[in-house]
């Protein structure tokens, strides 16, 4: 599938203090997987405060889902309709969250094969198309225009609409929370 790029524009300081255009262009979003979501990365911190100085490209750190300790991560995900939803493909649970860049071993009940949880509040404007986000026992649809604060549960995005579905994401690193124990362990998760 070709996804659209995205036009990025950063602005910072120039040597004498101005307030200036660091960055404008256009940045293609990079398929994650054979048949899967595109992810175009806008930017990355990874301190808290965040280090506004210096004129860096923070756009081209490399990160997984979450975002790094005390960091941040503003991402677009282009979720492509599946191939072929009728018949669905074997997939290794453990081998997807290793690419998504979280531990297996931090997962909770897995739904889906793309569910996963990460240690973050995550902010998600549906820019385009629409989606369903599958939680432990339940599900909302979602569509442009709406936006959704997901707050370190488990989920999968999964999209049955048809077309693309284009999402923004804000990922805020946060303290573990309490609820993440493993239901058939009673052991926290760290």
């Amino acid at each position: 599938m070709d996804f659209k790029p995205v036009r990025r524009v950063v602005i910072g300081h120039d040597r004498a203090g101005k307030a200036v255009a660091l960055y404008d262009g256009d940045l293609k979003p990079k398929q994650r997987s054979a048949g899967g979501n595109a992810v175009t990365t806008l930017w990355v911190t990874s301190e808290f405060p965040v280090d506004v100085n210096g004129a860096g490209d923070r756009g081209e750190t490399q990160t997984g889902v979450p975002p790094p300790p005390n960091g941040t991560v503003f991402r677009i995900v282009d979720f492509p309709p599946p191939a072929n939803a009728a018949v669905p493909s074997p997939v290794d649970h453990d081998r997807v969250l290793i690419a998504m860049g979280i531990d297996p071993a931090t997962q909770g009940y897995a739904r889906h094969p793309n569910t996963h949880r990460t240690k973050s509040i995550d902010y998600a404007i549906v820019l385009d198309g629409e989606i369903d986000m599958l939680m432990d026992d339940s599900e909302v649809h979602v569509k442009s225009g709406d936006v959704l604060v997901q707050q370190s549960t488990n989920h999968a995005w999964v999209n049955n609409s048809g077309r693309n579905c284009r999402i923004a994401f804000v990922l805020i690193d946060a303290k573990t929370p309490s609820a993440w124990q493993q239901r058939w362990t009673g052991k926290i998760i760290k």
